[in-house]
């Protein structure tokens, strides 16, 4: 898939396959080269298969005429982030397209170009899917999969009354990322504008994850949002302390230029976008794994968030499909 991209029509189906995609297999036995309809996979003796889907769609999720070798990559590493979330070994992964009419090849080679990139960087395969024209905008879904030790998946039904929670990284630089892509954030060296395109996915916790973590999810709709998934599934209450939040350089200048800092911070913990996780562990655990701590699980239910020991209302605390 080197040299420049051809600006021409797309050439057929199958040729289409063999030129852009079968590369992507990097060898996958499980793949069949893409010559069949089905991809086998043998099973893993002690260990769980995860599963996991996540779509975009232009204009809803990625600005419309976004470079396509970055929309293909935010696919990937926004599904390796669930896995993260899970503490699984990411294994391999299907990929559907739907091309608007008229589509160039040069803009399929770029998408491609870009799954090539993130497949070697974390050492996973394409091993099947389907390619379809549509009348409509763009959209790509990737059903990924991953290996966790049996039984040993982190899910987010494991917090318990006095787990502290804690978070991987700083919050709140993909949604102002969003923002700088937009013109309405001031971001001089392109660093949130990369984090809102690239997010980083947490596979790095995984060993420790397992370890140590008794709940787990990750921080795509709003750090607000996704620990509520958490108090929801395990049947508890969660407390966020917003004063306690770790924040980037480029959010913190950004906060600094905000007159309320209470509501700056909830607009942080409600963007989307991060791709780090949220965690809950017992408080030794906890010390064990070394992150942030920004709140405790509680009896009840639902999530409460406060600033500085008052708590405050935040509305939805994230993104929500209609």
């Amino acid at each position: 898939m080197s040299g420049p991209d051809d600006p021409g029509p797309p050439p057929g189906e199958f040729e289409q396959i063999a030129r852009l995609y079968r590369p992507l297999t990097r060898g996958a036995p499980e793949a069949l080269e893409l010559l069949d309809d089905v991809a086998v996979i043998p099973s893993r003796p002690g260990q769980d298969l995860i599963v996991t889907k996540d779509a975009l769609v232009e204009g809803t999720h990625f600005h419309e005429g976004e470079a396509r070798d970055l929309v293909a990559r935010k696919l990937l590493r926004s599904n390796l982030s669930d896995l993260a979330a899970k503490g699984a070994e990411p294994f391999g992964y299907f990929l559907a397209v739907a091309w608007p009419s008229g589509t160039g090849f040069g803009e399929r080679q770029a998408f491609a170009r870009g799954l090539e990139i993130d497949g070697a960087a974390f050492d996973i395969s394409l091993l099947g899917g389907d390619t379809v024209s549509t009348s409509g905008p763009l959209w790509a879904s990737l059903t990924l999969l991953g290996w966790a030790p049996h039984g040993r998946a982190i899910l987010r039904s494991g917090a318990r009354p006095g787990d502290l929670i804690m978070v991987s990284g700083p919050i709140g630089d993909g949604g102002l990322g969003l923002a700088a892509v937009e013109g309405r954030c001031p971001d001089p060296d392109g660093y949130l504008a990369d984090r809102y395109r690239l997010p980083r996915p947490r596979l790095d916790l995984r060993e420790d994850l397992r370890r140590s973590a008794s709940a787990c999810a990750d921080i795509s709709d709003g750090l607000i949002a996704d620990a509520g998934h958490i108090a929801k599934a395990s049947g508890v209450a969660l407390r966020l302390d917003l004063d306690r939040l770790p924040v980037s350089s480029p959010a913190e200048a950004w906060l600094s230029g905000q007159a309320d800092r209470a509501m700056a911070l909830s607009h942080l913990a409600s963007s989307g976008d991060d791709y780090e996780l949220v965690v809950t562990a017992p408080p030794a655990a906890a010390a064990a794994l070394g992150l942030p701590v920004v709140g405790r699980v509680e009896a009840g239910e639902g999530i409460t968030v406060a600033y500085e020991g008052a708590p405050m209302a935040t509305g939805s605390g994230g993104w929500t499909h209609p």
